[in-house]
């Protein structure tokens, strides 16, 4: 997995595998976006603890929560974990995933 740097201030757009920094820290959108292997954008909004990955997260990731996410190959976050992600955190991929895990946050 290819780790990308970015300011946490600065909200990160993901359409068709491409990384872009926009618009103002607080723009709208979901906290936690990926490109699937269906080649849509899927994004989730104040998503908590595992969520299934519609479409099968299979390229770009960016984690705007505030809690690390847990990658899973598996539905239902079983299997072999892909990776983990940090708030902030935006990476290429490889292979897919099928759920992720939301850290509980305090």
């Amino acid at each position: 997995m290819r780790i990308l740097r970015i300011p946490h201030t600065l909200p990160v757009l993901l359409l068709a595998g491409i990384s872009c920094i926009a618009g103002p820290a607080h723009a709208a959108g979901p906290d936690f976006q990926y490109v699937g292997q269906d080649d849509r954008v899927h994004g989730l909004t104040a998503p908590r603890g595992c969520v299934a990955a519609e479409g099968g997260g299979g390229r770009a990731v960016t984690n705007g929560t505030r809690a690390a996410a847990t990658l899973y190959q598996g539905p239902r976050c079983t299997g072999r974990v892909i990776g983990t992600l940090r708030p902030g955190d935006a990476v290429q991929v490889r292979p897919a995933f099928a759920s992720v895990a939301f850290a509980v946050t305090g």
